[in-house]
């Protein structure tokens, strides 16, 4: 437990937790000639209201505009978001977001900002 003696009160360890995406068995033997690994992703469905998709693994150069499925429903990458948190003096990783929306929401988004810029 870390202590400081100013006005600032007390301050707790936060643990850290690791996760893993791990392969299946049938993957293992061509990643390890294609040296491809997956990441851990916070994926978020940014339609109102929020809804919180889980933590899901995937390519760690996904970008804007990809289609990603998840539970078989397609999904278009929104924003693609990496936190850092500083640590020791260091910057290390905290957090890997994705903000997501339906496929057809995404469409129809892109069909609404064109009108409205003909407009």
């Amino acid at each position: 437990m870390l202590m400081a003696s100013s006005n600032l009160g007390t301050y707790q360890k936060i643990p850290v937790v690791h996760i893993m995406c791990r392969k299946k068995d049938r993957d293992r033997d061509r990643d390890h000639r294609s040296r491809s690994h997956s990441y851990p992703y916070k994926v978020i469905e940014i339609t109102p209201p929020p809804k919180n998709l889980g933590i899901r693994c995937f390519a760690p150069n996904l970008q804007c505009g990809e289609s990603v499925t998840i539970e078989g429903q397609e999904y278009t990458i929104s924003a693609v978001t990496h936190r850092y948190q500083l640590r020791k003096g260091k910057y290390e990783p905290s957090e890997k977001r994705l903000d997501v929306l339906s496929t057809g929401r995404y469409i129809l988004n892109l069909y609404l900002e064109n009108l409205l810029e003909k407009s």
